[in-house]
């Protein structure tokens, strides 16, 4: 029975090839008529247990055809190449990817991040990564398919100047990554758009165009710029905005940039610049108290150059001057108040109203003469009352003074400081003439050095007194209309000279030391007031020799002046005067000696007269 039943499955078996030899050679001949059978479809009906035990026969065209469908559609898995694939279904995490293979293959997400619109559908390249993982899934990766690819895509794009599609993937130093093709490329921050960005973190995430614009192919290096698409654009359209720019006209701008010394205004491709001066009537210290990043304003050209490529704009043109607004209240000798919104060192400016500013020169904030900084009366943003003394409406200029808000002290000068009257006084500088004393704010004296000291000699004052040193003085001249005070200190005082010229009168003798040899001679300390002067030639002592500096001597006053305060002294004439005085003793005696020695020759002729007479007379006798 067996034998029998294996008999009959032969025979149906060979009733079956036969069955499909027939149909093979009606599928030959009406070939042309019929369309090729789906070989997905023909491969799931195939019994491949029959075929391979030989039971099942395939006719040679038939399998040859089979053959050629399946090379042209299905994908080897075990060839290491990129191939195309349709998405078929996609889940949270997955896309699932038909290859024309067995099974479908499994992609992660993570790799399709640069293009977030991924749907079914899609084409995509994948290369096989697992033929088969544990759970018999084979697995692609559509990463390394675009990084095979990548490199030949990108030397393309660069090449033909293509547009290419890039995902942001983060931040980097100076700009961004960018996916492109699977590559790692860099995008500068100032490629990024023709504006400067401020926020890079806005583009991580996205997808967006760019053009590759270097390559470096020894490293691998791939640089990718957005400006670059868009500044072709914006090109044509500068061109345009240019062509119609006319002096005078009014744009609307978005500000594009703020500096400290103006901003940039973006006309549409077309920068321009507001200069800091051009933004407000007011004083302002910074352009950002007036505008801000992104504000839309509408500005006015003011000028450009040949090319137009530099040009300047105005914000406050477009409001009226406010000197024109300025009321015609305002009058000379009238109180107004303001603020003061610069300072500088020969006054301040007092903003009066918003952009209407007066100047107060240093001069006129305080009675005082002597020289002041403006600094030390206001600072910036003190709020002053000031009187106007000149306005020109027609040059816009205003001077203002805040010192005849108080009475002017040189009112009732001679009353208070008359000639004579002595005070108190603070020292506020030093000229090489003299010292400038306040007496009080608005009036100042001088003292000439000449009146600082009876008896010193002082070549500048500061070897006298110090700034800030309270000095009493005395009134010696008083100008009302010059407002000059001369002063004197050392009128203060007794004058020494007057008790000095009975101590040191000429030819008095002193005993002191040689403080300085100078020039011609030396100077001798008599005391702290009293300074002397040697001249050489009576410097030499008795010895022959000179005295040397630190040498106690006398000294014979040889002149004394009160009125220049000038003593002279002589060593010389201490000795000379000795040996003048032994001289004249040496005369009286020889002159007494002398007188002595004619007496007794007189005597002695007188004898021998009356010898000669009585020996005469004796003769006679004879």
């Amino acid at each position: 029975m067996a034998e029998e039943k294996k008999e009959v499955e032969v025979l149906e078996n060979t009733e079956a090839q036969l069955e499909a030899t027939e149909t093979s050679q009606e599928v030959s001949e009406t070939k042309e008529e019929t369309p090729k059978q789906d070989p997905q479809e023909y491969l799931e009906n195939f019994d491949w247990e029959k075929y391979e035990e030989g039971i099942e026969r395939v006719d040679d065209t038939k399998l040859k055809e089979f053959e050629e469908l399946v090379e042209e559609n299905f994908v080897d898995t075990a060839d290491e190449e990129v191939v195309q694939g349709k998405v078929v279904h996609m889940t949270d995490r997955e896309a699932i990817i038909d290859i024309n293979a067995k099974s479908e293959g499994v992609i992660s997400l993570n790799e399709f991040r640069y293009n977030p619109d991924l749907k079914v559908g899609d084409k995509v390249e994948v290369l096989i990564d697992i033929r088969e993982d544990k759970t018999g899934q084979l697995v692609l990766s559509h990463r390394k398919a675009r990084t095979i690819m990548a490199w030949d895509r990108v030397n393309a794009a660069h090449d033909k100047e293509e547009i290419v599609q890039g995902f942001v993937k983060c931040r980097t130093k100076g700009g961004m990554i960018v996916d492109v093709f699977g590559i790692e490329a860099f995008l500068p921050g100032s490629q990024i758009d023709v504006k400067p960005i401020r926020d890079y973190d806005q583009y991580v995430g996205k997808t967006m165009e760019f053009k590759v614009v270097k390559i470096n192919h020894e490293f691998k290096n791939v640089v990718v710029s957005h400006k670059a698409l868009i500044e072709a654009d914006i090109e044509e359209q500068k061109k345009e905005i240019i062509g119609q720019l006319e002096k005078g006209q009014v744009l609307e701008g978005i500000v594009k940039n703020v500096t400290s010394y103006g901003v940039f205004i973006d006309l549409g491709g077309v920068d321009g610049l507001i200069h800091i001066t051009d933004l407000s009537w007011s004083r302002i210290n910074h352009p950002n108290e007036v505008v801000e990043l992104d504000q839309k304003l509408n500005v006015v050209i003011l000028d450009f150059d040949d090319n137009k490529s530099r040009i300047q704009l105005g914000l406050k043109q477009l409001e009226k001057h406010p000197w024109d607004a300025l009321g015609d209240e305002i009058k000379i000798g009238d109180k107004v108040k303001g603020k003061v919104v610069v300072i500088a060192d020969y006054g301040a400016f007092i903003e009066v109203a918003e952009g209407v500013e007066g100047l107060i020169h240093v001069s006129e904030m305080s009675w005082s003469t002597h020289l002041r900084s403006a600094q030390d009366f206001v600072s910036v943003g003190d709020e002053v009352e000031a009187v106007v003394l000149t306005l020109d409406r027609e040059d816009r200029k205003m001077s203002l003074g805040i010192k005849q808000s108080t009475p002017d002290p040189w009112t009732d000068i001679t009353s208070k400081y008359p000639v004579g009257s002595r005070h108190k006084g603070i020292v506020r500088n030093f000229t090489n003439f003299g010292v400038f004393v306040e007496m009080e704010e608005g009036i100042d004296g001088l003292i000439y050095i000449s009146d600082l000291s009876w008896t010193k000699k002082i070549k500048h004052p500061s070897e006298f007194v110090a700034v800030g040193d309270t000095l009493e003085v005395e009134v010696l001249e008083l100008d009302v209309e010059g407002r000059k005070l001369s002063l004197g200190h050392k009128q203060t005082t007794e004058n020494p000279w007057d008790k000095y010229s009975a101590e040191f009168a000429e030819g008095t003798v002193h005993k002191a030391a040689i403080a300085e040899i100078v020039d011609k001679g030396a100077t001798v300390n008599f005391n702290e007031d009293i300074v002397g002067f040697v001249p050489s030639r009576h410097m030499e002592k008795e010895d022959g020799k000179k005295v040397g500096k630190g040498e106690e001597v006398e000294f014979k006053i040889i002149e004394f002046n009160k009125d220049f305060k000038r003593v002279v002294a002589s060593h010389t004439a201490i000795f000379r005067e000795q040996e003048e005085r032994n001289v004249s003793t040496a005369k009286r005696k020889a002159a007494a000696s002398a007188e002595e020695s004619k007496t007794t020759l007189g005597d002695a002729n007188s004898q021998l007269q009356a010898l000669k007479d009585k020996m005469e007379a004796d003769s006679k006798k004879k």
